[in-house]
């Protein structure tokens, strides 16, 4: 394992324990888990690997193959930069909520796609938060890592994520797809058998790498705060009359609170389409999620937006962006026998608009969080 053997030349030792934790693709709830909502992601084969030794001191040493050079050390926690502050923001985390651990030594290896709105952030956080639970003992479940490591990138990295990605990451069985419930965080397994129905489930990267920290993010989460509390409510989550909602409010909030609402109820009919062995009639509810995202929630971009019209032109039965968006990936679903096809038209789509062709990927419904060593 290339992440221990690089472990052992940084440091001079072995690690103690080796800890895997996989990126995710929301298949639908999109901007949904941070107003209380629903969301339907599953876990990928690719991930982010931490190997990990305990310290004496309150030092961080950490260092990723991703980023050759030194280790860097960490003895302030507000020193870290770039990538490290997810790293270091989980130890924080982990203290604020009354761990007290310790420094470690760490190294990370991944091979999420990073900027493809897979989720490389998540994996890596529930990666080292794993490992530090089983390092020092904590005890902790794998929803309680999943709050850790969204603690620490809400408080410590400033990234206002809802709760979606880390437990993801940390929940999902092989073979499904992960319904949470984001107020009770509540969680089903829910069966993903595509190839079954003779489905594929094709991942568009479309090279389109963005930073959801600058704002844009932040601001639509703010607008559904607005609408709620226009309203009287504590989230919109608990809209029960859309109609009578959206006469109440106006402009960014009213389409805010629109896409929240149907989107929900868009994962919910998933799921009893999924459950009920129907995966092949899902394709129009992917379809009309990124409609809304478009349109009501304003997060898509050209690349998504050709991406989408593109894959259903070529056959793809529903395709819809993924991801907090201004960038990042695509999903359509598409029948075995024609993801040439799908991939084709893409592919034709993006040179005549003069980008760049996207990176095509296929990925079964994965296991969460494991140790490996």
């Amino acid at each position: 394992m290339r992440v221990a053997e690089a472990f052992q030349a940084a440091y001079g030792r072995p690690a103690d324990v080796v800890w895997h934790a996989p990126g995710r693709v929301n298949l639908i709830g999109e901007h949904t888990d941070y107003n209380d909502g629903f969301v339907l992601p599953y876990a990928l084969p690719w991930g982010v690997t931490a190997a990990v030794s305990p310290r004496d001191d309150a030092t961080v040493r950490l260092f990723s193959l991703q980023s050759p050079g030194d280790p860097t050390t960490v003895t302030a926690y507000p020193e870290s930069t770039g990538w490290t502050r997810y790293v270091v923001g989980v130890l924080w985390a982990l203290r604020e909520a009354g761990h007290q651990i310790p420094g470690a030594d760490i190294a990370v290896d991944g091979d999420v796609p990073q900027g493809a709105g897979l989720s490389s952030s998540a994996a890596l956080e529930v990666a080292v938060a794993s490992a530090l639970n089983d390092l020092y003992s904590l005890g902790l479940s794998p929803l309680d890592l999943a709050l850790v490591s969204q603690k620490a990138e809400n408080d410590f990295v400033g990234m206002p994520c809802g709760i979606m990605d880390q437990a993801a990451s940390a929940l999902s069985k092989e073979g499904h797809a992960l319904f949470l419930d984001c107020r009770t965080l509540g969680t089903r397994p829910v069966p993903l058998d595509l190839a079954s129905a003779g489905l594929e489930l094709l991942i568009v990267d479309t090279g389109v790498h963005h930073e959801l920290a600058d704002g844009q993010y932040a601001r639509r989460r703010q607008d559904c705060e607005n609408a709620a509390r226009h309203l009287g409510l504590k989230s919109l989550r608990d809209v029960t009359d859309l109609a009578a909602a959206l006469s109440e409010l106006t402009g960014d909030e009213r389409k805010r609170t629109q896409h929240v609402v149907t989107e929900n109820h868009r994962v919910e009919a998933v799921v009893g389409l999924l459950r009920a062995s129907a995966s092949q009639e899902i394709g129009a509810l992917l379809n009309a999620s990124h409609i809304s995202l478009r349109d009501q929630y304003e997060v898509s971009c050209a690349e998504l937006d050709v991406a989408v019209e593109a894959a259903v032109r070529g056959g793809a039965r529903g395709a819809r962006m993924t991801g907090g968006g201004f960038g990042g990936s695509a999903i359509a679903l598409v029948p075995a026998d024609r993801l040439d096809s799908v991939r084709t038209e893409i592919t034709g789509a993006y040179t005549r608009n003069s980008w760049a062709p996207p990176r095509f990927l296929q990925a079964p419904p994965s296991a969460g969080a494991r140790r490996v060593s």
